[in-house]
C-alpha cells in the first residue's frame, strides 16, 4: 500500500466516524471536494476508501438483518 493509499484510508476511517457523530452522511463529499483542490490523487484514494467502507457497512447491516430474521423464524 502506498503512502497516499494509507493516508487516504485512515482519513476515510476518521471521516466515517465524524459523519456518524455529526449525523451527516454526505460530509465525505465536502472532504473530497477540498482534497480535489490540493491533491487529486489523494481525493481519488479517499473516495475509493470511502466507497469500500460504506459498501462494507451496508453489506454488514444487510447480513445482520437477514441473520436476525432467520434466527427469529427458525429457518
Amino acid at each position: 500500500m502506498s503512502v497516499t493509499e494509507a493516508l487516504a484510508d485512515k482519513l476515510a476511517e476518521d471521516v466515517l466516524a465524524a459523519q456518524d457523530e455529526m449525523g451527516n452522511d454526505r460530509f465525505y463529499l465536502e472532504v473530497a471536494k477540498m482534497l480535489s483542490t490540493v491533491s487529486p490523487s489523494m481525493e481519488e484514494g479517499f473516495l475509493t476508501a470511502m466507497r469500500v467502507r460504506l459498501a462494507e457497512r451496508r453489506g454488514r447491516e444487510f447480513l445482520n438483518r437477514r441473520l436476525e430474521s432467520h434466527r427469529k423464524t427458525g429457518g
